[in-house]
């Protein structure tokens, strides 16, 4: 693998914009985690996205926001803006865990140290930056961007917050991946038009006053609830996120538009002082020579040398990985992808990912073992609708659920052809799928026996030849209640999965296992749900490690689900466990096999009335197998709700 040198990397300060022999720079982008020049890192592509278009770009990493601001001012004024990327995750996400609790590391941070990005980096290095230049444009990008765009819940200060360009005070907020608009942006701004003009790019979001909304209000722009509605009435919130999530999952979106004080829905008494957040539709899904073009540009894949010597847990954990696709159809109503990346697949061409494995082969320390070849989804690469037409009209934020759509093309024989390329590449060992498999569409029979038949051929392929000893998947729970309002399959297929995976362990004689992963304190999900769900578990001979409880991430489903007690889809009340005491009471479950937890959970099963199943977890002599088709709890006598995470 060849020497990197200083200027193969991005410029991080002075010193290297010498070396550059550069007097000037045209963007600063300043990023809440370290840089990475690899195609897994935001700031990364952003920045090179630009440089490809010509500018002159910088990354400050991990500014210090404290005392004299000297990281924010060492750059000097860029000609045209400030970009903020605050992180390849929420940053709350990355610093807290669901109880609120401080995590063990921060993952994108060198050594995995806490200190070196604020909360709400976004907001934080914002109002630095309007301090220090109050002139000059801040565009805001990025997962807290995108997920933080509109009124959205905030879990960590439990309150109900405005879209974050206001809190930020920046000029315009870019949401999704964001290599089209960025340069559209920079385009307009390098030939003058200033910001406060910089209002038909597609996937960005300006604030405008009532009664200077560019175009007025059209008949087919979609007027949310206003913020202050929201805070006075919890269904209007409800009511909004359903509009937001369909218009970020639609070929063909409308423009959303959401006032910031109270409003009559026709606007037909403006009032100028009126503030409106209007979300501009997305682009449509990058081609695949666009998504080439984003992931030939000419990164190291290395962190920048100033990180020499430290480690950098997230790229430790991608470094011999491929990414081949963007989107997810799968719709989790706890995800955010629909929120950045959307339901439509975006394929990277074979000759690209091979390209990318070739480089990764050369990495000095790469032992012939690939650790992912994957995406949001492991098994959706080249998935799309048969029928585009069909498609451009779609409203559902999945393609799967409730159930497979009839005109998705499920075929796996282009990402076979992926598998099987890469492995025939020499430098290759093996290469193991990391990312999360869809046992639903391997399970799924359509009327096109050719895709069929490629789903059986995947199947038997991922599990004798990528999988590392353990396949991880996620049914994320047993009680086909929950799983409805999670927008997952039933508890079934994950019966129906594991014993084909058993049968091709047996019959190449393998010994792997299947970790499944479980989520706890899901709206909709009752304490009862936990204890069956530890009977079923137990009944399959799992002492279950890959296990959350749930977290309300902005701009979900469930959280909007969670927070407002209502579905935002049929607007029915739902339960949520939101005190610790509930949460914790629901966690146990999962551990009924630690002697410590035997004692509280016998108590709990009393309390809710079923100690019939103290038995079914602790005594063998009155133990009986669940079998596959008594495994649905049995809602109706209890009257609960049906709930979504």
């Amino acid at each position: 693998m060849r020497e990197y040198r200083l200027t193969d990397f991005l410029p991080t300060t002075k010193k290297e914009l010498e070396l550059r022999g550069w007097t000037e720079l045209d963007i600063i982008l300043f990023s809440g985690d370290a840089y990475v020049d690899h195609p897994s890192f935001g700031a990364a592509v952003i920045g090179r996205t630009l440089e490809a278009a010509g500018y002159r770009v910088a990354i400050v990493p991990q500014p210090d926001w404290h005392g004299d601001f000297r990281d924010f001012k060492k750059l000097g004024r860029p000609r045209l803006f400030f970009g903020i990327s605050p992180g390849c995750m929420d940053s709350m996400v990355n610093k807290y865990t669901a109880n609120r609790r401080l995590r063990s590391e921060d993952a994108y941070s060198p050594d995995g140290r806490h200190d070196l990005r604020p909360e709400y980096p976004t907001i934080v290095y914002t109002h630095i930056l309007k301090q220090l230049f109050p002139d000059v444009p801040v565009v805001l990008g990025g997962i807290e961007a995108s997920l933080r765009r509109l009124t959205h819940f905030d879990y960590w200060q439990e309150q109900l917050r405005k879209s974050i360009l206001i809190d930020a005070g920046a000029d315009l907020l870019i949401y999704g991946m964001g290599e089209k608009p960025i340069v559209e942006v920079a385009n307009l701004l390098a030939d003058g038009t200033p910001i406060s003009q910089v209002r038909n790019v597609p996937q960005t979001v300006y604030l405008a006053q009532q009664n200077a909304v560019p175009g007025g209000i059209r008949e087919d722009d979609i007027v949310l609830h206003s913020h202050e509605e929201c805070l006075r009435d919890k269904r209007a919130q409800a009511e909004n996120f359903r509009h937001i999530e369909e218009q970020s999952n639609m070929m063909h979106a409308q423009r959303l538009i959401q006032p910031m004080a109270p409003l009559d829905s026709k606007f037909s008494n403006p009032d100028s002082t009126t503030l409106c957040v209007v979300v501009n539709p997305p682009y449509p899904p990058m081609t695949t020579q666009e998504i080439d073009a984003s992931f030939d540009l000419p990164y190291t894949r290395q962190p920048h040398p100033k990180y020499k010597g430290k480690r950098i847990p997230a790229y430790d954990m991608i470094k011999h990985s491929v990414n081949i696709h963007r989107g997810c159809f799968g719709g989790c109503a706890f995800c955010t992808i629909s929120a950045h990346q959307g339901k439509f697949i975006s394929c990277r061409s074979k000759e690209s990912i091979l390209k990318e494995v070739k480089q990764v082969i050369e990495m000095p320390d790469f032992k012939g073992y690939l650790s992912d070849l994957g995406g949001p989804s492991a098994n959706m690469y080249g998935m799309h609708g048969h029928n585009q037409n069909a498609c451009e009209k779609c409203r559902r934020p999945s393609c799967i659920h409730p159930q497979i759509c009839p005109n998705l093309d499920t075929s796996h024989a282009k990402l076979l052809d992926i598998y099987r390329a890469v492995d025939a590449l020499p430098g290759i060992k093996r290469s193991f799928i990391g990312s999360g498999v869809r046992y639903d569409l391997l399970l799924y029979r359509s009327k096109d026996e050719a895709a069929n038949q490629s789903a059986q051929e995947y199947t038997r392929e991922l599990i004798t030849r990528h999988v590392s000893g353990r396949l991880k998947v996620a049914p994320e729970h047993t009680s086909d209640g929950v799983l409805r309002l999670m927008r997952k399959p039933s508890f079934q297929q994950f019966y129906e999965f594991k014993r084909i995976f058993d049968r091709i362990n047996r019959e190449e004689g393998l010994h792997q296992q299947i970790i499944p992963y479980f989520i706890s304190s899901h709206p909709g999900c009752h304490e009862a749900d936990m204890a069956e769900l530890a009977v079923i578990t137990k009944n399959l001979d799992f002492h279950l490690e890959q296990v959350q409880d749930f977290t309300p991430t902005p701009m979900t489903n469930a959280t909007e689900t969670w927070y407002t007690g209502y579905d935002p889809y049929t607007l029915e009340a739902v339960f949520s466990a939101k005190t610790p005491r509930e949460k914790l009471a629901q966690r146990q479950y999962f551990f009924w096999y630690k002697p410590e937890e035997r004692r509280n959970i016998e108590q709990s099963l009393r309390r809710i009335g079923r100690p019939d199943l103290i038995a079914k977890l602790y005594n063998n002599n009155e133990y009986h197998r669940t079998k596959p088709d008594r495994q649905e709890p049995k809602e109706g006598k209890r009257g609960r709700n049906r709930h979504h995470r």
